[in-house]
This record gives C-alpha cells, sequence and structure tokens, in this order.
C-alpha cells in the first residue's frame, strides 16, 4: 500500500493533481487509515499510470478517465476518439528554446503538459513539437543553447513520447509493425512519434529505437511477425545504411513492406513505400494501405 504521496510520486503527478482525478473521475477508491488517511494499492497506482500516460498522450482528462476504466475492466485498448482529432495548435516553437538556455527541468515538463493538453497527439506533434525542436537545433547550432541543455530538452521529450507510445497500446489485432532508425542513425523524435501515432491508428507496432544494426532488422522482422518495416532517413550519411537494410529485408522478407520517412526519403530505393512528412497523415496513410493488402500479403 502506498501513501498519497508515493503514489503520486510513482504516478509522476503532484499531490493535487491525484486528488483533483480521484475526486472528479471517480477513478479510484483508495483506503483510509483509522487516521483518514489514503492508501492506494498497486492496482489504484497501475490505474493512474495509465490515465497520466493518456493525458499525456492528448487525451482529455475525463477521456482518459473513461479509457482507463475500459482498460481496466478488459485490457483491450481502444482508438482515441475522434473528437481529439484537429487542426495543428498555434503553440510557442521557442518554448523549448528557452527552457534549454535556462537549463529549467521543470519548466520542461510545463510545457510539455501545456501544448500535449491543447488538441490531439498528432495535432501537437506536426503542428508543434517538431517545429520546436527544429527550432532547438538551431540554437544548438548557432551557439545560443550548450550541447547539455539541447540533451536535456531531448531526452525529456522523448521520455515523454515514450510515455505516450506506452500508454497508446499495442492493438493485438492489427498489422504488425517494426519502427525504427538504420546503424548510426540517432535522431529519434520525429519517428518515435510517428510510431505513437501508428498505435493511436489501429497498427500493432514495436519500435526499435534508434542505431539498429543492419544485420539484424531481418531476423527482428521474423522474430516480430511484422508485415511491414518502417525507417527515417534524415541524413546524407544514412541513405547508404538505409540501402543495405532494405535489400537485406527483401532478400529476407520478398513480401514484407517496407516504408520510409524523414527528410531525405526520396533518395530511398524505389520499392519503399514513402510516407511524406506528416506524422498525422503519415499514420493514417499507412494502415490504410495495410488495412488494403489482402491476408495472403500479410502472411
Amino acid at each position: 500500500m502506498y501513501t498519497i504521496k508515493h503514489a503520486a510520486e510513482l504516478v509522476g503527478v503532484s499531490v493535487s493533481t491525484l486528488r483533483a482525478w480521484e475526486r472528479r473521475y471517480d477513478l479510484i477508491a483508495p483506503r483510509r487509515t483509522d487516521a483518514g488517511y489514503r492508501l492506494y494499492d498497486a492496482d489504484s497506482v497501475r490505474a493512474l499510470i495509465t490515465m497520466r500516460g493518456l493525458v499525456l498522450a492528448g487525451w482529455s482528462a475525463r477521456q482518459a478517465a473513461e479509457e482507463t476504466r475500459r482498460r481496466t475492466a478488459d485490457r483491450s485498448p481502444l482508438k482515441p476518439p475522434a473528437a481529439l482529432h484537429g487542426p495543428a495548435p498555434n503553440g510557442d516553437i521557442e518554448a523549448l528554446v528557452r527552457v534549454a538556455e535556462d537549463f529549467d527541468v521543470t519548466g520542461l515538463a510545463t510545457v510539455l503538459d501545456h501544448e500535449f493538453s491543447t488538441a490531439s497527439f498528432e495535432a501537437v506533434a506536426d503542428g508543434w513539437l517538431l517545429p520546436a525542436m527544429r527550432q532547438l537545433g538551431l540554437a544548438w547550432e548557432s551557439g545560443r543553447v550548450t550541447v547539455a541543455a539541447e540533451h536535456l530538452v531531448s531526452e525529456g521529450v522523448v521520455r515523454r513520447l515514450n510515455a505516450a507510445f506506452e500508454a497508446s497500446g499495442a492493438a493485438a489485432r492489427g498489422p504488425r509493425v517494426l519502427v525504427g532508425l538504420p546503424a548510426g542513425a540517432r535522431h529519434e523524435v520525429a519517428l518515435l512519434a510517428f510510431a505513437v501515432a501508428t498505435r493511436r491508428a489501429g497498427l500493432a507496432t514495436t519500435y526499435l529505437g534508434a542505431d539498429v544494426p543492419t544485420a539484424q532488422w531481418a531476423a527482428a522482422a521474423t522474430l516480430g511477425h511484422a508485415v511491414c518495416v518502417v525507417l527515417a532517413v534524415s541524413m546524407p550519411e544514412d541513405v547508404v545504411v538505409l540501402e543495405d537494410v532494405v535489400e537485406s529485408l527483401a532478400a529476407a522478407h520478398p513480401a514484407l513492406l517496407v516504408a520510409v520517412g524523414g527528410g531525405l526519403q526520396d533518395h530511398a530505393p524505389q520499392s519503399c513505400l514513402r510516407l511524406g512528412h506528416e506524422i498525422g497523415s503519415a499514420a493514417a496513410h499507412l494502415a490504410s494501405q495495410l488495412s488494403a493488402r489482402s491476408p495472403f500479403d500479410l502472411e
């Protein structure tokens, strides 16, 4: 059993937020000690962690609470409600730069909490997060922010996206997709955000991360029963490595769909499906392509 302070620390929210969720959404019913103090069991903490992840992924608190109750009841993740999808927010794309300049960990959490509460995950990713990350990169190149400060913000963003990825759940019945970066490639924010969007679009996505050795892609596709592999290419030096990965996958899995995103996707082999440059539309396009393939193609 956990005290309210300990439970809030495990969930990653303030005590006041935890109390508000309990009061407004009837999500959990903590026990009370003889002195009236709340005690939370492991199931309650897991439910609260699920709700927090959904909120970070762009769900409203009320929708997140309803979805958490569904998941707790039947353990089957649902697609996000259509009402979450909307126009890209007009966010402050300098916000991450200012956080980096001040080396402000608390400010980073506040900025991310605010921006991801304004619209759907996809709209925020395309309309604010990626432009803000580009501004951060330019600030680093110009010397406006230090390497350490850039790493502070980038790693914080990656942690937030990882939480959103876990909260979005794996669609067990959807087409199985592997997403990752080829050997030597490390700029993963956009691809990780895309992985979140594909799960939200109903695909059973496994995220492999950055710098995956060429020789391991074919084996990963076999072990993961994948029908599609998604890679990204954003640097000139990544193009040749990408070609090697595509060649090895074609030799081992001729029917496998290989899709490519990133700024240099037009330099990928012609056999690859090009996903474009917007996360929301790319995820929807991939889901459409896979749903249109015959059952034989998906074996």
